[in-house]
């Protein structure tokens, strides 16, 4: 008779991983299936800020603002490698909000949050200070303020990783095709798209944490139909050659009084976006349309002194934000708070409506009250004063880790050297390890990625093929050719085949 886990979560999203991580560190028994590659679908479609969301004070989000602003030091010390503080310069523009009710707003974000490490709001003059030499001379008065960077789909990617090393199972390209509740436990069958092999697992309660499929899954998986639970909103950037030198964002007011922000990207680059419309279809094919370029170019064109062209972006993208439907007349009103619903008395289902990545942690122990309430509590919280992996040092020593990580391994250069340690933190160690020169780092496969990288995101973050390395564990699809990108698929099909054979014969061989 097969083991009942605790909790069976759909989805390895943000708030799935982080849920998993949540309750394996607390003594519950967890099995997690996600139908693609971690973080595939919303989680790597943000604008990979952790903020507060000035803009949501607007709409009198008090409760979302403040628990965002708590986190951002909360997340910053959690994860110091892929999470880093950014100031925001905010050009007043007098035919807008006015002036005092930006210092408002901004006054509210400065002390609604516990801030210790992120320096507060200043105002600054467009004219002088370095920052306004980008924007047109009709941008005199600014403001300038912080919030955090975020590499989105790697904060995925490090809550499954600790959620396995405390006991989870992670199963990633698992469909959960069918539910049913069975005397007293869920019966949950999935299919393996890889190899099509077909599975029965059993757990206490399931957690519906699979974002803008949230209804489909309620609707396919558990017979649940007519479901219009969630507001599918899209949004979509563009990257640009880098417009400024310095390492400052912008956040722009637009005439619709919607926001865009631009902001330093992957060191060469500028990411500007994002767009809001309400979008209908699947939500994997969801793509930047022609009318959404125009609008993020004219809305960053009225700031910035040379105008973005079309022509000049070098790469886009585009997601579906699965915001709670609350009834909102327009996109960009609907809130963007998470709603947990509980189906079922003996044998629940919860199912996670909207939330947004900055608040990710705290929706998990507000998930953890739930199912604690519902099949019993184990472990306290613990999260609040974790590291997730390779997290484990000062925010402040960033750079003499880049410092300790070239002098140990003298061949690497300065720009690998330093993605290392910002993707893996302490764990570049791990990658590194018995390397005494450059040959050590096996094939070269371009814009500084190596096999032996590719080999350990393979072994310990589930990369199965190309499109998993170069655009969600690292951004440096933006800097490889389609024929390098090809060469990585390749080489990648081929040693998890090596691999495969490898198992087959050793299993036989037993």
């Amino acid at each position: 008779m097969s083991e009942i886990d605790d909790i069976f979560v759909i989805g390895g999203g943000i708030n799935g991983c982080g849920i998993a991580r949540d309750a394996a560190g607390r003594g519950y028994s967890v099995r997690l299936a996600e139908m693609n590659d971690l973080a595939s679908g919303t989680s790597s479609w943000s604008s990979k800020l952790i903020h507060g969301g000035f803009r949501y004070l607007e709409h009198y989000e008090f409760k979302l603002v403040r628990e965002a602003l708590g986190e951002r030091e909360t997340l910053l010390k959690m994860a110091p490698h892929i999470i880093w503080p950014m100031r925001f310069v905010l050009p007043h523009h007098s035919s807008m909000r006015p002036a005092w009710l930006l210092r408002l707003g901004l006054f509210l974000y400065d002390h609604m949050g516990k801030r210790k490490l992120l320096p507060g709001t200043k105002q600054i003059n467009l004219t002088t200070h370095s920052v306004g030499k980008p924007l047109k001379a009709t941008y005199t008065k600014g403001f300038e303020y912080s919030d955090c960077w975020v590499n989105d789909a790697r904060l995925v990617v490090l809550n499954a990783q600790d959620a396995q090393e405390h006991g989870a199972k992670i199963e990633t390209h698992t469909k959960v095709i069918s539910a049913s509740r069975e005397n007293d436990h869920w019966s949950i069958s999935t299919r393996n798209l890889r190899t099509d092999e077909i599975s029965i697992h059993k757990a206490r309660l399931l957690v519906n944490a699979s974002g803008p499929w949230v209804d489909k899954v309620l609707g396919e998986a558990f017979e649940n139909k007519g479901s219009n639970n969630v507001r599918l909103v899209q949004g979509s950037h563009i990257v640009v050659p880098k417009i400024h030198d310095h390492d400052k964002a912008y956040i722009f007011q637009n005439a619709d009084n919607r926001i865009i922000f631009a902001l330093p990207y992957e060191q060469d680059f500028t990411l500007i976006g994002t767009t809001d419309q309400d979008y209908q279809g699947d939500p994997s094919d969801v793509k930047i349309t022609a009318s959404e370029i125009d609008y993020i170019c004219s809305s960053a064109s009225a700031y910035f002194e040379k105008p973005i062209d079309a022509n000049n972006i070098v790469w886009s993208y585009s997601g579906v934000r699965p915001l709670f439907n609350d009834g909102a007349t327009e996109a960009q009103e609907a809130t963007r708070d998470y709603v947990l619903r509980v189906d079922g008395d003996d044998l629940p289902v919860i199912n996670i409506f909207g939330g947004k990545i900055t608040t990710y942690r705290k929706l998990s122990e507000s998930m953890m009250d739930k199912i604690a309430t519902l099949i019993g509590t184990r472990l306290g919280a613990w999260t609040a004063d974790s590291n997730l992996p390779g997290g484990d040092f000062d925010v402040s020593d960033f750079d003499s880790l880049v410092a300790k990580l070239e002098m140990e391994f003298k061949f690497l250069d300065s720009t690998l050297a330093t993605r290392l340690v910002r993707s893996y933190g302490t764990h570049a160690w791990t990658i590194m390890k018995g390397a005494l020169d450059v040959e050590d780092m096996g094939q070269d496969f371009g814009g500084t990625l190596s096999q032996r990288e590719i080999e350990y995101l393979m072994k310990y973050e589930w990369a199965e093929c190309a499109e998993d390395v170069v655009w969600r564990r690292s951004k440096l699809g933006i800097r490889l050719s389609e024929m390098e990108v090809s060469v990585i698929d390749h080489w990648m099909k081929n040693k998890s085949e090596s691999h495969q054979y490898a198992e087959k014969q050793r299993s036989q061989h037993c």
